[in-house]
Order: C-alpha cells, then sequence, then structure tokens
C-alpha cells in the first residue's frame, strides 16, 4: 500500500492507496515540532482504525509546504517503514513543463494539484486550491504549468478581522441568509463569504482573460463545498486532488 502526506500549513493530510483505490484518509494538524516517534504513534493509530498495520506500507511520497517538518517525516519513513521516501521537491520527475520565473518557488502543493488535474483531464485548467492560502494556477492544454495567483485564506482573513476590529466577534464560517444582513454575526458572514466568492471569480475571469484558451475549473481544498455552489465559475470540486497528484506522481518516480 501506498501511504501519501500532504503537509499544509494548517493542516496534513494523509492518504493510504491500494493501487488507484483510496482506500483511507484522515487530516490531522499540522504540527512543526511533531517528533519521529510522536508521528509513527499518530499514524499507527490511524492505520489501527482500519484495522491496518505499519507493515502494509510499502511506499510513502510526501509534499510540505512547511519546511520544518521535513526532517521529522523522513526520519518517520527510515525508522518505522525501512525506506526512504519520495519528497516533492528539487529534482522530482512531474512530466509537466514549469514556466515560471524561478521554478523553485512554486509551492510543492500547487504542482501536485496541477499534475493530478491535468492527468485526469488532458485540457487546460484552473486549479483554485482553499488552503491556509486560496492559489490559482493555469495549466495549458499542452500540460504546461503557466503559473497564477495567491490570495490570503478564508480563515486567515476571518481571523484577521477578529484580531484588528475589537468590536467584531470571532464568528464560524457559513453562507449567511442574506448578502444584507441584519445582524453582526451574519453581516460578517456575508463579508466572508460573497466577498471571497467575488474573489475567485474576478481572479477565475483575469486568468481566462489573459489565455487565449478556455480552460476548466475545478476547486479543491477544505471550503470548495461550501464556496462552489456560490461562485459562477467553478465548475467541479475534487476533495483529494492534491492526494492523486501524489500517488501520480509516485508512478512516475518509483522507478
Amino acid at each position: 500500500m501506498l501511504l501519501v502526506i500532504d503537509v499544509g500549513n494548517t493542516n496534513t493530510v494523509l492518504g493510504l492507496y491500494r493501487g488507484e483505490d483510496l482506500v483511507q484518509n484522515w487530516r490531522i494538524t499540522t504540527d512543526k515540532t511533531r517528533t519521529v516517534d510522536e508521528y509513527a504513534m499518530l499514524i499507527h493509530e490511524l492505520l489501527r482504525l482500519g484495522d491496518i498495520s505499519m507493515s502494509d506500507i510499502e511506499d510513502v511520497i510526501i509534499s510540505s509546504v512547511v519546511p520544518p517538518t521535513k526532517d521529522a517525516l523522513e526520519g518517520l519513513c527510515r525508522k518505522y517503514f525501512k525506506r526512504a521516501p519520495y519528497l516533492i521537491g528539487p529534482g522530482i520527475k512531474t512530466g509537466m513543463p514549469i514556466h515560471y520565473d524561478n521554478p523553485r518557488e512554486v509551492g510543492a502543493d500547487r504542482i501536485v494539484n496541477a499534475v493530478g488535474a491535468y492527468e485526469k483531464r488532458r485540457c487546460s485548467l484552473i486549479i483554485v486550491d482553499f488552503g491556509t492560502a486560496t492559489t490559482f494556477d493555469l495549466v495549458s492544454a499542452r500540460g504546461e504549468y503557466q503559473g497564477g495567483a495567491i490570495a490570503p485564506g478564508l480563515n486567515i482573513s476571518a481571523e484577521a478581522l477578529f484580531q484588528r476590529a475589537s468590536k467584531l466577534p470571532r464568528v464560524e464560517f457559513s453562507r449567511p441568509p442574506h448578502v444584507i444582513a441584519k445582524n453582526t454575526v451574519n453581516s460578517i458572514q456575508a463579508g466572508l463569504f460573497f466577498g471571497y466568492v467575488g474573489l475567485v471569480d474576478g481572479i477565475v475571469g483575469r486568468m481566462r482573460q489573459e489565455t487565449r484558451e478556455n480552460p476548466q475549473v475545478i476547486a479543491t481544498g477544505g471550503l470548495a463545498k461550501i464556496i462552489a455552489p456560490a461562485s459562477q465559475t467553478i465548475q467541479e470540486v475534487e476533495p483529494f486532488l492534491t492526494l492523486e497528484g501524489l500517488r501520480i506522481l509516485y508512478l512516475l518516480n518509483k522507478d
């Protein structure tokens, strides 16, 4: 079985593949201070809940945008899985030309998403990933990574509003009944929700204007299912896109 690990700034998502089938997935809090043995205990318990043994793991591939986690995860694989993991970064084969001023600057998660989305669809794409930051990435019809945009994530925006505006409460993010709200909580929710929908549609629209192609728009990440129904541009939500991209990159590099 293949263990894929996607380390984001807020959450770490793990997936377990048997061939092409994602048989288990888990989401845990990203902790920069977690040690090799703490990772081992946590993963052991997650696997045990699915009646899976550590010895069933045949290979591991890792994407991380949090550098301090790299050594601990690599140590986990060497100590407990008895193998070196595949690490997304310089030197990994992606099969995708990266048209960026400095390709090393592109976040690992953005490339993984691009590879996963293009492998399945083989057409021009815009991938919107709702994470700690919200990223917009363009892939050409020829399978070339063309670049994109980065915006503050929705939770960052909500927390900044709470921290910097003394009289405004922290609110749960959800779609309010109306954009013209009648109370403070709904007013904040309206500004966050509809403001973010406008941000997404605005950036996607401008990206489409800059390319001669008509890209499909795929959304992923924790908030994609909430934003997508109100968006005029998002055509499909694929919650496990990054995990699927990691599986594809593993197949490209395992030999």
